[in-house]
């Protein structure tokens, strides 16, 4: 009995002293802020008058060759970015607001958060994004915060809000509300780049003013108060060719990925492959909630300090 008692409690000493068993359970930060530019090209936003992303990058940690999945469009794409699940995996395989599509009908970020009490909020410039709302699972959502699958017409897909006042909205709720989990999606450069062609002087245009957008997101988090305590994720759904994205290639796949914040080591390159799915991922082992194992995404643990 001695014996089977001793090694019980040397197998308990070893859980207790290992990283990895913590990992699900305590929460390493209290916020967590993803924000995602749409049509993100890495070798467009290089290009471009983009001071605030660029300093995010610089003092935290980032790869500028993480990839999205296929086919790199903006719902399939974020889809898997706030699932952590594969396209195949998780079936939007639809890239407009279809209301009679209904909602997603795997677990997404926002709900896996939420069913263990912490606050979350979304804010978007697109109408599709209504197909991420699981019932409960957002205490805000950015467009009309009114949870009614078929209150807006498939007609009004095109409509979009742009950067400047999803940033507007997204900053106002972020310093009065302090929510866990937030996600931010900026449309702009995207609708440039199918205007006017990817790394078009239209489109820099376009990613300058969505800088200045997330500076709103990064103030707003240092005027309520939570910037010691928050990571910031700035990533991309897709990159761009021509005037569209839908091709196999690293001009429409690769998208930044940049972490800043708590626990992020400082100037620090990420060597590891890093798929979009892995945001999803990355959020839930922020904040300490347990990931389902059917997750395809895995959190890009290089990017953070033991």
């Amino acid at each position: 009995m001695r014996s089977s008692s001793f090694l019980a409690f040397c197998l308990l000493c070893c859980l207790i002293s290992s990283p990895e068993s913590l990992r699900a359970e305590a929460p390493r930060v209290g916020h967590v802020v993803v924000v995602s530019f749409d049509g993100g090209k890495p070798a467009v936003i290089e290009e471009s008058e983009m001071p605030v992303l660029k300093k995010l990058a610089a003092e935290g940690a980032v790869t500028w060759t993480a990839n999205t999945i296929l086919p790199p469009k903006t719902l399939p794409s974020h889809t898997s970015m706030l699932t952590g699940l594969d396209v195949s995996h998780h079936g939007v395989i639809w890239n407009d607001w279809q209301p009679l599509r209904g909602v997603v009908k795997v677990p997404t970020l926002f709900s896996l958060a939420k069913a263990t009490g912490k606050s979350t909020a979304l804010f978007a410039g697109k109408v599709k994004f209504r197909h991420l709302w699981l019932p409960d699972s957002l205490d805000a959502f950015g467009l009309d915060n009114v949870y009614d699958e078929a209150h807006l017409p498939s007609g009004d897909e095109k409509q979009l809000v742009p950067s400047q006042a999803v940033a507007g909205l997204a900053a106002t709720y972020l310093a009065e509300h302090k929510p866990a989990l937030c996600f931010v999606h900026f449309p702009d450069p995207d609708s440039a780049g199918h205007k006017s062609g990817w790394g078009s002087p239209e489109q820099k245009e376009a990613f300058k003013v969505s800088d200045q957008a997330l500076g709103q997101i990064v103030k707003a988090i240092e005027k309520g108060g939570f910037s010691d305590d928050c990571v910031i994720i700035v990533s991309a759904d897709h990159g761009g060719t021509g005037k569209n994205h839908s091709q196999d290639t690293p001009s429409d796949r690769n998208i930044p990925w940049v972490a800043w914040g708590k626990g992020v080591k400082p100037g620090f390159a990420i060597a590891g492959p890093v798929m979009t799915y892995d945001t999803a991922a990355t959020a839930l082992w922020l904040l300490g909630v347990d990931r389902p194992a059917t997750l395809d995404g895995h959190p890009v643990l290089e990017a953070f300090q033991n």
